[in-house]
């Protein structure tokens, strides 16, 4: 069993902000796959299915950001997986270009306090992650209300390609291995 994990913050209101595109990425992983987010496990909504012949729990902790990894462990727990290689972490990263992906197998928050949370919780650093860009901070901008907003239009088209290539990605971490997935998806997009 796999557990993927999207972070975000519950609620319409931010369904389309900076923050929330490890839910977006969630459902498009559902969509591609034929998987219904239908179930509320772990603080979560959860749906499980099959991706790349592995079984998995594809989840939205609806904790609030800060406090992901809650969700995230009670999963965890249940499911008596390890973290090092059956549990994928997708966020937004703000040091990335929007819609640029960068895989990794383990690190740091990286001042990512829902990452953080996940980090303390599980008290390892030792999970792969999938960080979707969503833009540098503008000067003057206070970092929270930077990524609670929307993609203004002309961000939109990249941001949702980063979407399905980040899906794509997950994919390939369950078929391939992570070590393909990135050396197709750590690249500068042109």
């Amino acid at each position: 069993m796999y557990i993927i994990a999207g972070l975000g913050n519950p609620t319409s209101k931010y369904t389309m902000t900076r923050h929330n595109v490890g839910f977006r990425t969630i459902e498009e992983l559902a969509k591609r796959n034929g998987i219904s987010l239908n179930n509320n496990k772990f603080k979560a909504i959860t749906g499980t299915g099959v991706i790349g012949g592995q079984k998995v729990l594809l989840m939205q902790p609806q904790t609030y950001m800060n406090h992901s990894g809650e969700s995230v462990r009670a999963a965890v727990e249940f499911f008596k997986i390890d973290e090092a290689s059956e549990l994928i972490v997708i966020y937004d990263d703000i040091s990335l270009d929007v819609g640029q992906l960068r895989i990794r197998a383990k690190g740091s928050a990286g001042g990512h306090n829902g990452i953080k949370d996940v980090i303390e919780q599980l008290a390892t650093l030792e999970f792969p992650r999938v960080k979707l860009g969503v833009g540098a901070k503008p000067q003057g901008w206070d970092l929270a209300d930077y990524v609670l907003s929307s993609f203004p239009e002309n961000e939109r088209e990249a941001i949702a390609e980063g979407i399905v290539d980040a899906a794509k990605a997950v994919e390939l971490m369950l078929s391939d291995g992570i070590d393909s997935a990135m050396n197709q998806y750590n690249k500068k997009k042109a």
